[in-house]
């Protein structure tokens, strides 16, 4: 494997607390030598698995960049059994821009992997996450939203991995979040995930979609928090009890699902959509969930978003312009429970 050209200010072996950069070399008009640096921070004590907690994996995804953040100014190493290495912004352009793309090389992060040493910034990066910091974690925690493109009901998420021991253990950790849902997923555009390299490494990875839209309500900050906290609890990296659902008072998980391309909605046309149905309500198949109008023809009847099968809205279309072929709602499904053994 072809050694990385990012440089890590810090010993990822060591002890103790240590905070630092991924230096990133790159040109630009006003720079022939430069770094994008990306900050990362360890916390190491004694034995203990290796957490690799992440976010900003897209830009405009933003409430697991502020609990990463929040880690890494209150976590002492003394408070760890292993480490716990955090990054609390994967593509800090993205983040500034306000963008799911990067603006220094226009590519989607989570569609980069696993990387080249001798590509772009952000293919770049992906190398060395899939050469050097997967190889060295355990648990795997990558915190999305649906951005700006999409609302979803905050919920931690994971891939129906085919190996049942790596299964297990990522549905335990799943459920640790204490969302009100979780979530099995396909992926319908495209390959080069993050998660998919880190499952394909035997990483036990736990990832989410902690809501969307550029409004993030105080629920989904505290919800994203306390369930970062107690997944690395649940773990044993973060030492502290991890709490049940019958200690917080809320009722079981719901397991659901949307593995089949249909379960994902697309926009046929442009136009202007309208979201008919409450996120997170039950749905009949059929069912007329959305409409999309046509500001050019008043007088056209808009066209319908319906249900191909009965479910949840757990994710709607954000901003209400669309251009043909957006996703504009995911209908999840309940889950088999003999699939969760």
């Amino acid at each position: 494997m072809t050694s990385s050209q990012i440089h890590c200010t810090i010993d990822l072996h060591g002890s103790g607390r240590q905070s630092g950069h991924l230096m990133i070399p790159y040109s630009h008009n006003l720079a022939g030598w430069a770094n994008l640096m990306v900050p990362i921070v360890s916390l190491a004590n004694g034995s203990g698995p290796t957490a690799l907690v992440m976010a900003g994996n897209h830009g405009d995804e933003y409430p697991g960049q502020v609990a990463i953040l929040r880690l890494c100014r209150e976590l002492q190493a003394e408070q760890v059994s292993g480490r716990i290495i955090l990054i609390p912004c994967l593509t800090v352009p993205a983040s500034r821009a306000m963008t799911r793309l990067s603006p220094l090389d226009g590519k989607n992060f989570n569609r980069c992997f696993p990387g080249r040493n001798d590509g772009t910034v952000s293919e770049m990066l992906a190398h060395y996450l899939s050469t050097v910091l997967f190889p060295i974690a355990d648990i795997v925690i990558d915190i999305h939203t649906g951005g700006r493109s999409m609302d979803f009901v905050p919920c931690a998420h994971m891939h129906l991995v085919p190996d049942l021991e790596q299964r297990h253990r990522m549905i335990r950790g799943t459920e640790a979040w204490h969302s009100e849902l979780a979530f099995l997923y396909a992926d319908i555009a495209g390959s080069g995930l993050l998660p998919v390299e880190a499952e394909r490494q035997g990483k036990t990875v736990i990832t989410t979609e902690m809501g969307g839209g550029e409004v993030v309500h105080p629920s989904v900050h505290r919800r994203t928090q306390s369930g970062l906290k107690n997944v690395l609890r649940h773990f044993g990296v973060l030492q502290g009890r991890a709490r049940t659902r019958e200690e917080l008072g809320i009722p079981p998980v719901r397991w659901v699902q949307a593995l089949h391309r249909d379960d994902y909605r697309f926009a046929p046309e442009s136009g202007l959509f309208e979201s008919l149905v409450d996120l997170g309500s039950d749905v009949e198949a059929g069912q007329t969930v959305g409409s999309i109008h046509f500001l050019e023809r008043p007088e056209r009847e808009p066209e319908p978003i319906v249900a191909g099968s009965a479910g949840v809205l757990i994710g709607v279309r954000g901003p209400s312009v669309v251009l043909q072929g957006d996703c504009v709602a995911c209908i999840a499904h309940d889950v088999d429970p003999a699939m969760l053994r």
